[in-house]
């Protein structure tokens, strides 16, 4: 089963879920426009004298026991992505802080929803959301902050005789950190033809003896050490360049575009909506479904770009599961690539405002909108869904 919806505050059933048994976590929570939270606020005091900083107080105070109990779900290796905008996104950064520990701090990810910028108000059109990334634990993690879809081929403007692209890059290590007195078994000579091209760790006839340097003549390192030169020598050319001092032989990696996937880039914490889509394309998204049933939905492809960072059998939750999202993504992930990814979604039972479209649609509750989206996306994409209601106790540990 792709997916699983709990009806219930978050509050109630996340503690019910096994620890541990989460890998990953994204959720778009209420942000605080203002309005009352109609998450039940258990600890707000109301003795704020300042309007301003009491919403904060009372936003932050929604926020940490959730979050708290999100980091009991997520196993060690575990992470959390949050979706927010400039109205909390400090004091959220503060408290994720003090929840999963500032060592545990991933990116701080600019998500550009709205490429035309918001009109109304005043000052600038802002165009731009945010996503917090933290850890359970950075050091055993399993985000791989690098993507396929961010290769460029572009990047890759050579072919050799079989039809591969490569690019080249030096052999020598360009960062001046490394060096013959930091990395001192890196500093050796390797023996190369700028004729043929061939470099081996051994001399043969017509090799030059060539040493590492940087451009202003300073001896630096190789980036392979001795064994691996002698495993790959055919992913190595020797070339005559032209450097300060004019020409001379310098060795060089063929750098191959793996098409299957083989090749990843480390993503930008800039996030475009020709990348992964905008509010707009998430709108388009649930109405195909549903219907305009949703006022700011998150378009798949931001949940997407996140699943690509990790394994595809992850167990993921959303305990703000608002339109559904993130178990769409899961199932759309899970079709591309034969994946065994499962969401846990979970949604209360919040009314759906009088007159609004979802009423209208017969959607007496936010929940009722993530299981209309959900079920059309098992219908249509495939994987199931299973629903557990308010009065039926979550199965724990499980997505069913």
């Amino acid at each position: 089963m792709w997916n699983t919806l709990h009806v219930g505050d978050n509050l109630d059933v996340l503690p019910r879920l096994e620890p541990g048994s989460v890998d990953v976590v994204y959720t778009d929570p209420p942000y605080n426009t203002g309005n009352d939270f109609a998450y039940a606020d258990r600890f707000r005091d109301g003795s704020h004298p300042d309007p301003y900083a009491g919403r904060h107080a009372a936003w932050t105070a929604m926020m940490r026991p959730r979050l708290e109990a999100v980091r009991e779900a997520l196993a060690p290796h575990g992470a959390v992505f949050v979706s927010i905008d400039d109205n909390e996104v400090a004091h959220l950064r503060l408290l994720m802080d003090e929840v999963f520990g500032e060592a545990n701090f991933l990116a701080q990810v600019v998500v550009n929803l709205n490429p035309k910028g918001r009109q109304l108000g005043r000052g600038f059109a802002t165009s731009h959301e945010y996503v917090l990334a933290y850890a359970r634990h950075l050091p055993g993690c399993v985000v791989d902050g690098s993507t396929t879809e961010s290769v460029d081929e572009a990047d890759f403007p050579l072919t050799s005789p079989d039809g591969r692209r490569f690019r080249y890059l030096p052999l020598r290590n360009t960062n001046k950190k490394f060096n013959p007195l930091t990395t001192p078994t890196l500093h050796f000579p390797l023996y190369g033809d700028p004729v043929t091209g061939r470099v081996s760790v051994s001399e043969f006839e017509g090799s030059l003896a060539l040493t590492p340097v940087f451009g202003d003549g300073r001896p630096a390192v190789w980036r392979w050490s001795r064994p691996r030169v002698d495993e790959r020598p055919d992913d190595l050319e020797c070339r005559v360049i032209r450097g300060r001092a004019g020409e001379r032989a310098d060795i060089f990696q063929r750098d191959w575009l793996h098409r299957e996937g083989g090749r990843r880039k480390k993503l930008r914490t800039i996030w475009l909506a020709e990348e992964i889509g905008s509010t707009d394309t998430a709108v388009a998204e649930l109405k195909a479904l549903v219907g305009h049933v949703f006022e700011s939905p998150k378009p798949t492809g931001l949940v997407r770009r996140i699943l690509s960072t990790l394994p595809d059998d992850v167990v993921v939750l959303d305990p703000f599961a608002g339109s559904g999202t993130t178990g769409h993504a899961v199932a759309l992930a899970n079709a591309a690539d034969g994946g065994a990814r499962r969401c846990i979604s979970i949604n209360s039972a919040e009314p759906t405002r009088e007159g609004s479209n979802a009423r209208l649609a017969g959607l007496a509750t936010v929940a009722d909108i993530t299981r209309a989206r959900l079920e059309a996306v098992a219908e249509r994409v495939g994987g199931g869904l299973a629903v557990h209601p308010s009065a039926e106790p979550p199965v724990v540990g499980t997505t069913g």
